[in-house]
């Protein structure tokens, strides 16, 4: 039980850090880290909805960033077995100095190799405070 625990905290370091290489490797356009943390299936569902397989997601990734600046703020990591899902919130300002809000689930498996990548789905919204949900601005007079 104890060893259990020691290698669940393990693999939850390891995420974390997985984790904020992958948004390094975003930052900095670094295809090779994804070419080596992606499973060969790979698939991830664009915040505009798109879904790109690993080759597509490496040519996107190679053109780099759409935003200036991104930071990470609630990381959550579950481990499910051989199955991890980390689910962040990051707070970015795109080049138009537009600022918003991303949320994403990364799925992770882990392989004789460590820890990879099967899939992903970014959300973003261009309000960086959350209003609730489904909430909207009250009308004058309502």
């Amino acid at each position: 039980m104890i060893a259990e625990k020691e290698l669940e905290i393990s693999d939850h370091a390891i995420l974390m850090q997985l984790n904020q290489e992958y948004v390094d490797a975003f930052m900095n356009a670094d295809v090779e880290w994804y070419r080596q943390h992606l499973t060969e299936d790979f698939q991830v569902i664009e915040s505009d909805g798109s879904v790109l397989n690993k080759p597509e997601f490496l040519s996107n990734t190679a053109k780099g960033p759409d935003v200036n600046e991104y930071k990470l703020q609630d990381v959550d990591v579950r481990i499910l077995g051989d199955v991890a899902l980390v689910r962040a919130t990051g707070l970015w300002t795109g080049r138009n100095g537009f600022q918003g809000l991303s949320r994403y689930t990364d799925i992770y498996l882990k392989t004789r190799e460590g820890w990879k990548a099967i899939a992903a789905q970014i959300t973003r919204a261009a309000a960086p405070e959350p209003r609730g949900r489904y909430k909207r601005p009250k009308k004058e007079g309502a």
